[in-house]
């Protein structure tokens, strides 16, 4: 039989590789499989023993969802946001050529157990057994894909081996060895969970950074946000109603004195999901310095994201219905009804939208938009296709278009990990031609590795110069428009409760938040 021409079996060819690796170690490749199974394990037994570590996200989305997972039941405890001695412990036990991401939550878990081990002399048998990772995972283009391997790497090297990490994956569920009852629970109560604290902590973020660069008594809203999260925590832990839990927190913000007349540049961060997220030293903490630049930063909510996966579906789910009934890739259709499917999904976008809407104005979070993914989709699809896969695919160029065409800041930051390939390897260029489209835009990539601070922090100030002078001419031509001089115009919001309110926002006109608010008062 001629075999030249046949088709390669990649599972053979993988099965085969995997054998022959398994061979030069000295390992038994089936008692090594079983091995991790069975190190993953939770059982429903294991909940009243276990703590569960939680980690990704920022300090508000982190303490809610471990607030949501008490409430269920579970032990949980939230780690610190990581630092640069956690990117320190990821370099260390994980594998070269990792995005700093990767080291950083890795090495985040990894210092975290040192420290049990290490400093408050919990033994390694007692923390493998009564401790174990809750993380998200994903499949695709990228290294996220590969995050629990990491994980597995770095916590054997680290003395470890056999600490249990589960991954909830974004597509499928949990990944673990299945028993006949598993500890991590995925039913209609952990998920609406889920999303509950993901869309409060949303707003929460949303609002203070809305605040934070027009509070007239610094550290008035970080105080207030401090006694907002505690108040949602006790509403989480009890499994309370969420709503009236945010009327309290808004009586709270209310007390915050805000002055918005005094011209700041609007800065959106967008760029690879978890650099543009954290609140440390993954982005050099890049918010807060941003707004000790002077600056008001325009930040992507956690919702954004949930939208986004429910587009991808839909999008796919459509693509898969168009191919022929014989065609092999149909395949991931099979047994399901996928007209039945897009109304699900159609369902899963208005809960969120409705829910999120709901969360904001009982918060205060007024005049928010969270984003139209089939209208991103549309402004990216020019210039990335839709259907790449990989970060934030389209989402991300997308974005850059809305915030030039619809004026909705003075300066866009892309902030992404070096050597990240979605980001930095493909979105990188096609937003530099963007920007070669629209010279007046202020678009500003940066790479983070941990270390270079001071160069980053530079590179910014000296765009953030040219955004702080738009802002400021356009507040000056909005005043001339209005017939209105600078004293004047701080004499009559000043006299007003509604335009001094911590919550209300002028209906946008441009960029800028007192340029708006100038528009409003004339």
């Amino acid at each position: 039989m001629n075999t030249e021409n046949a088709p390669l079996d990649i599972d053979a060819e993988l099965a085969r590789f995997a054998a022959e690796e398994a061979t030069k170690l000295g390992l038994d490749r089936e008692q090594y499989v079983e091995h991790i199974h069975s190190n993953n394990e939770f059982k429903a037994s294991d909940r009243a023993t276990t703590t569960l570590l939680v980690s990704g996200l920022t300090m508000a989305h982190d303490t809610l969802v471990c607030s949501m997972l008490a409430g269920l039941g579970y032990t949980v405890e939230p780690l610190d946001a990581p630092d640069n001695a956690a990117l320190t412990f990821g370099k260390e036990f994980g594998n070269r050529g990792q995005c700093n991401p990767t080291y950083y939550t890795v090495g985040n878990l990894v210092k975290h157990l040192v420290t049990l081990r290490d400093v408050k002399g919990i033994p390694t048998e007692r923390i493998i057994k009564d401790f174990l990772f809750l993380t998200a995972g994903a499949c695709g283009p990228c290294r996220f894909g590969m995050y629990v391997t990491e994980y597995r790497k770095a916590l054997r090297d680290a003395g470890f081996d056999g600490f249990r990490v589960v991954l909830f994956q974004q597509q499928g569920g949990v990944k673990q060895a299945t028993g006949e009852e598993v500890g991590l629970e995925i039913n209609q109560d952990f998920v609406f969970g889920i999303v509950r604290a993901l869309v409060a902590g949303d707003v929460l973020n949303l609002l203070s950074y809305r605040m934070r660069p027009y509070e007239v008594e610094v550290g008035a809203t970080d105080r207030a946000i401090a006694d907002c999260r505690a108040e949602l925590q006790k509403t989480f832990q009890r499994r309370g109603s969420v709503t009236p839990a945010l009327l309290r927190c808004r009586r709270i913000l209310s007390r915050v004195k805000i002055d918005r007349t005094r011209p700041k540049p609007v800065v959106s961060v967008i760029g690879e999901f978890w650099a543009m997220t954290t609140e440390g030293d993954g982005n050099y903490h890049l918010f807060r310095f941003l707004e000790s630049e002077g600056a008001e930063v325009d930040v992507q909510g956690v919702t954004n994201w949930l939208l986004f996966m429910v587009w991808e579906n839909r999008h796919d789910t459509r693509k898969r219905m168009e191919l022929r009934e014989d065609d092999t890739a149909k395949k991931g259709l099979d047994g399901t009804n996928p007209t039945k499917k897009l109304w699900l999904l159609e369902g899963a976008e208005l809960a969120i939208r409705g829910m999120f809407q709901l969360y904001a104005n009982a918060l205060g979070l007024h005049g928010y938009h969270l984003p139209d993914m089939n209208e991103i989709a549309r402004m990216a699809k020019d210039h990335f296709d839709n259907g790449v896969r990989g970060g934030e695919g389209h989402m991300e160029v997308g974005k850059l278009v809305h915030f030039i065409e619809d004026r909705v800041n003075h300066m866009t930051i892309s902030v992404k990990p070096f050597g990240c390939m979605p980001s930095s390897g493909v979105s990188d260029g096609v937003q530099a031609a963007i920007q070669s489209l629209h010279p007046e835009a202020i678009f500003l990539p940066i790479e983070t590795t941990g270390d270079g601070k001071v160069n980053v922090q530079s590179r910014v100030q000296m765009m953030l110069f040219r955004a702080r002078q738009n802002a400021k001419l356009e507040l000056e031509a909005a005043l001339a428009q209005q017939g209105l001089d600078e004293d004047t115009f701080k004499a009559r919001v000043a006299k007003s409760r509604r335009w001094s309110s911590p919550f209300w926002r002028p209906p946008h006109k441009m960029a800028g938040v007192a340029t708006n608010l100038a528009y409003a008062v004339g």
